[in-house]
C-alpha cells in the first residue's frame, strides 16, 4: 500500500462550494407559483439526490399539475444563472485542493449536478482548479450510484480502492462507499456513521496534505 491516496475526488455542491443556500432559493422560486411553501425540511429530503428525485418530489407536492421534467428544467436554468454570480467556496476547500496539487496528487470534481451548473461554478472558482470534472450528464446513473467515482478513477488511471472521496450528502457518501473508495464526510444537515474506511469532519479547513498523509498511514487516528 502506498503512503498516500492514488487520487482525491471532491463533490461540488455543499462540499467544494456553498451552493445549498442558492439551491434553496432556486427551489423556492420554482415551486412558489404553485402555492407551495418550500422549507429547509423539503430541501433536506432531496439533498444530494439526482435531480429527477427532486423533480418528482416537487411534482407530488404540487399535485402533479406539472410533471417532474418541468421542475428539473426550471431548476437547472435558475441555478446555473445563480451560480454564475453567486459561488462561495467552502472554508479550506481551495487551500486543500491546491496543497494536494502542489504535492503531485491527482484530483477531480465529481458532481451529480448537470454540466451547465458545473461549468457555471468552474467559471467562478477557476477552470484550472481541477484537471477534469464529471457531471451528472457524464454518467448513466448519478449519485447514489458509484458510477461517477468509478469513472473518475478510470479517467485519472487510479485504483478506486486507494482513492479518497470528500462528500457532504448521504447519496454522495453512499456513492463513495459503494465505489470502494475511502471516504471523509463533511456532513451537511445529515449524519454519517464512521467505520474502518469512513471518517467524518466538520470542515475541510481541518485538513492539509500533511494531515492526510498521516491519516493514510493510520485511517483510524483522530482528525
Amino acid at each position: 500500500m502506498t503512503d498516500f491516496f492514488d487520487a482525491v475526488f471532491f463533490d461540488m455542491d455543499g462540499l467544494t462550494v456553498d451552493s445549498e443556500p442558492q439551491w434553496l432559493i432556486s427551489e423556492r422560486e420554482v415551486i412558489a407559483p404553485f402555492g407551495y411553501e418550500w422549507t429547509q425540511e423539503d430541501q433536506v429530503a432531496c439533498l444530494g439526490g439526482p435531480l429527477e428525485k427532486l423533480g418528482d418530489y416537487m411534482s407530488q407536492k404540487c399535485n402533479n399539475i406539472e410533471q417532474s421534467a418541468y421542475f428539473v428544467d426550471q431548476l437547472i436554468k435558475r441555478q446555473a444563472e445563480r451560480m454564475r454570480t453567486n459561488t462561495t467556496v467552502m472554508p479550506g476547500a481551495i487551500e486543500l485542493i491546491n496543497s494536494l496539487k502542489a504535492n503531485g496528487v491527482k484530483t477531480a470534481l465529481v458532481s451529480a449536478s448537470p454540466r451547465v451548473i458545473v461549468e457555471a461554478v468552474l467559471e467562478n472558482i477557476g477552470k484550472g482548479l481541477f484537471p477534469f470534472s464529471i457531471s451528472g450528464d457524464d454518467v448513466l446513473r448519478t449519485k447514489p450510484d458509484p458510477e461517477g467515482y468509478l469513472k473518475a478513477a478510470l479517467t485519472s488511471q487510479s485504483n478506486i480502492e486507494n482513492c479518497l472521496v470528500f462528500e457532504d450528502s448521504l447519496p454522495g457518501m453512499q456513492a463513495a462507499i459503494d465505489s470502494g473508495a475511502w471516504l471523509i464526510a463533511v456532513p451537511h444537515m445529515v449524519q454519517i456513521e464512521e467505520s474502518e474506511r469512513v471518517r467524518s469532519i466538520k470542515s475541510l479547513s481541518e485538513l492539509s496534505f500533511e494531515k492526510l498523509k498521516e491519516l493514510k498511514a493510520n485511517f483510524s487516528i483522530e482528525i
